[in-house]
């Protein structure tokens, strides 16, 4: 019993410092702050998710980054086809899976004092990004909003396995500056 207490204690303690002067402080303030949308970012991995972001971005007026998206080509022709200029659209294809859509690009962001994003993603993608989006952009003050794309009759569960597999990833990373499944996987492929 005592044990399980001294465990429970330091949890809370962990937790306490990750939340409250530790490396997720920043995510706090994030939840709280009232700044509207500054950028669209796209998680690439499905053209009709590439054809909303730029849509929304046109409609709100906003820059557009799509982060590991389709090839250049495509997202050249929507570019043109939505009536955005080249200014306003970043293509970054240095994404491998959900966790660098946010890793790769959220230090440039946080440079560029981007505060509030709205993340455009397959519907049944959506839990899992802002699960993993909410921790890693949090880390770093950014406030994220979540815009599903409809994915009828195609969407899959991902289940909340693989959200919290994703979530602890994302914690890792902002504890770490690693991705630690790259630790025990050096070549992940999904996405």
């Amino acid at each position: 019993m005592a044990g399980i207490r001294a465990g429970v204690l330091l949890s809370a303690g962990l937790l306490t410092w990750l939340v409250a002067q530790g490396p997720l402080a920043p995510y706090r303030r994030a939840l709280l702050d009232t700044t509207p949308p500054e950028l669209v970012l796209v998680l690439g991995g499905d053209v009709d998710r590439e054809r909303v972001g730029a849509r929304l971005a046109r409609q709100l007026d906003l820059p557009l980054l799509v982060s590991g998206g389709s090839n250049p080509e495509y997202a050249s022709w929507l570019v043109q086809e939505e009536g955005l200029t080249t200014d306003q659209v970043q293509l970054d294809y240095r994404a491998r899976d959900t966790l660098s859509n946010f890793t790769s690009v959220v230090d440039d962001l946080a440079s560029q004092g981007v505060r509030h994003v709205v993340v455009v993603t397959s519907a049944d993608h959506l839990q899992r990004s802002l699960a993993v989006g909410q921790v890693v952009a949090g880390s770093r003050g950014i406030q994220i909003t979540g815009v599903p794309v409809a994915c009828e009759p195609n969407c899959r569960d991902e289940g909340a396995v693989r959200r919290w597999r994703d979530w602890l990833r994302a914690v890792g990373w902002v504890v770490t500056g690693r991705d630690l499944r790259d630790t025990a996987d050096p070549a992940p492929t999904e996405r």
